[in-house]
């Protein structure tokens, strides 16, 4: 098995490619071992000496590691805990997670908003090994939840206020502002 590794825009994470499936629906982030239970492969992970945060998307993995460790030290290991895992045929996520898809009771607004999320913004920001999630819109305010690469990134304020809060209020005049939660 190849795993390839790609740089993100935040320099505490690293996005890992193994080429096979990581999740088949939605994606799910552990921000601890105590945490990551419900995946094998993320015990695994947070096993390795430094790792702060786990992500899983579609076809990636995301490690954030504790600002003082170094990647040079931490990479080998959380290749082989990578590869240690495909091999065993074990599942990645023992209990899938839900996703915030549109429910039956969302205003048009937030329909709107989840809409663009879902077209326009998770699919630029999973190139980057991140995900952003809608968590709620009050008082023309929307309210996401970063996560893997973007969690913490040092140009993820950027991305909320000039990227994603331009395009809502375009689309969807009743959008104020865009705030991470």
């Amino acid at each position: 098995m190849f795993v390839q590794t790609e740089d993100t825009p935040n320099p505490a994470t690293l996005k890992f490619i193994p080429g096979v499936p990581v999740m088949t629906t939605g994606t799910i982030e552990f921000t601890s071992v105590e945490k990551a239970d419900g995946s094998p492969l993320a015990r695994r992970l947070f096993g390795v000496a430094g790792v702060r945060r786990v992500f899983f998307g579609s076809d990636f993995i995301t490690v954030t590691k504790n600002v003082s460790d170094e990647w040079r030290v931490m990479k080998p290991a959380i290749l082989g805990a990578i590869m240690e895992h495909f091999t065993t045929g074990e599942a990645v996520v023992i209990q899938a997670p839900t996703e915030s898809v549109v429910q039956a009771d969302d205003s048009d607004v937030v329909r709107q908003i989840k809409d663009l999320l879902e077209s326009r913004v998770r699919p630029a920001v999973a190139a980057d090994g991140g995900d952003i999630l809608f968590d709620r819109f009050e008082d023309g305010i929307v309210y996401l939840e970063m996560r893997g690469s973007c969690s913490g990134c040092p140009s993820s304020l950027a991305t909320l206020k000039m990227g994603i809060e331009n395009m809502l209020r375009h689309y969807v005049p009743e959008v104020a502002e865009v705030r991470a939660t």
